[in-house]
């Protein structure tokens, strides 16, 4: 029966407000009218609800937040601490809004009988399926709190590794910008400066070096036509990311970045990495083989790789070993798959996987440091070039008419 939310006025003017459940809007208006109270304002509650958990759900939190969520939950369901206690708990205590709001509502589900994992199933954005199905797992085990600081332990090592790239790309990234407001700056304010010089050689019939004439033009480029630059760059950046949300546009750059030298590799392990570490997880966990390929599947960021884990788990549903499949699609290293062969028949997968994507994580983080330390010069030689190409530009006139005087 719909429940009804309602400010209403008494007899003797008092405001008061609550709830009442009626068949409809109406029946909730009389049946007020009975206790004389005259309605003002009656809504759906659960209408409400669902619009502040649509709100919700369209805010992302970050997967350090959720780890020290899911931990503290651990540690209080650990203690004795009721699972609707410790909801209140985090509701209350937690110092970032929006959590302390989802949880909230998390309790107000499981309050009125909603199972704990369907609750956090109503916020996808915030509990990826990966959480779901181990909480699930734990929840049906009996080990819940064991479940929620596996995942707490993922997201925060994933965060980590995050971290680690964020932080070994951003002085390429400040080498980049810098190059690129430099080479502006010569471009718009320094070029100018010399363009008497230019006019005078030009009058007098000497000519420009072909190098100042191309510095020339592409000055002039930039001031008439710059906005059509950028338009276009845009466009071309809305078209990518069109291309890039469909299917065959994924799967184009997938197969583009794997073949990109250094780079390509680093992706490709990282791809293997999630796969193994999710998949481990979840069977650690108790998740089934077929639903833990599933949703380890959708967590490889790479569609290649995606593909042959979902026509892995065709194979295993059928009765044939995971390794199989896995091998012939060529994305897994054959190191991999030897270990991912010996651990299915040795039934210590869960274990073996989680090693394999510890291995690879301090692997790609090798490569990311050879990467970094080969960008780095790539920059700066760029950055010198551009530079020198402009001083060469204006330089070069000053030199031929300090040659022709002479």
């Amino acid at each position: 029966m719909p429940e009804y939310a309602f400010v209403a006025r008494s007899i003797d003017g008092k405001t008061t407000r609550g709830s009442i459940t009626a068949d409809s809007r109406n029946e909730a208006i009389s049946e007020l009218r009975q206790r004389s109270l005259y309605p003002l304002t009656i809504r759906d509650a659960q209408a409400s609800r669902r619009s502040g958990l649509d709100w919700l759900q369209q805010h992302k939190v970050s997967a350090e937040v959720l780890a020290a969520h899911l931990s503290q939950l651990a540690d209080l369901l650990e203690n004795g601490v009721a699972l609707l206690e410790a909801l209140d708990v985090l509701a209350r205590e937690s110092t970032h809004a929006r959590m302390a709001k989802t949880f909230g509502e998390i309790k107000a589900l499981v309050a009125e009988g909603v199972a704990f994992e369907d609750a956090l199933a109503r916020f996808p954005t915030q509990f990826p399926a990966m959480c779901i199905s181990i909480v699930k797992a734990g929840s049906e085990g009996g080990f819940l709190e064991d479940a929620l600081r596996r995942v707490a332990e993922y997201l925060e090592l994933q965060a980590e590794l995050k971290g680690r790239i964020t932080s070994a790309m951003a002085y390429p990234a400040f080498l980049l910008v810098a190059g690129f407001l430099v080479t502006l700056f010569l471009m718009l304010f320094i070029v100018p400066r010399f363009q008497q010089l230019f006019d005078r050689l030009e009058d007098s019939g000497a000519g420009l070096p072909l190098i100042t004439q191309i510095l020339l033009t592409t000055r002039l480029i930039i001031l008439e036509q710059g906005w059509l630059i950028l338009l276009a760059l845009g466009g071309i950046a809305f078209g990518a990311q069109q291309a890039a949300s469909s299917d065959w546009g994924k799967a184009l750059i997938d197969r583009w970045v794997l073949k990109l030298p250094v780079l390509g590799e680093i992706v490709r392990q990282g791809a293997v990495s999630r796969f193994c570490r999710i998949l481990g997880t979840l069977l650690k966990n108790g998740v089934p083989m077929l639903r833990a390929l599933e949703i380890s599947s959708r967590s490889t960021g790479n569609q290649l790789l995606e593909q042959a884990v979902t026509n892995s788990a065709k194979s295993v549903s059928s009765g044939e070993s995971l390794s199989k499949p896995l091998g012939t699609s060529g994305l897994i290293p054959p190191s991999t798959m030897a270990m991912i062969r010996i651990a299915e028949e040795s039934n210590t997968l869960d274990r073996v996987l989680l090693k394999i994507a510890d291995s690879i994580d301090k692997k790609i983080q090798r490569q990311l440091d050879i990467l970094v330390r080969m960008i780095e010069p790539i920059m700066l030689l760029l950055i010198a070039a551009a530079v020198l190409f402009i001083l060469l530009g204006l330089l070069l006139p000053v030199y031929d008419m300090s040659d022709a005087i002479g």
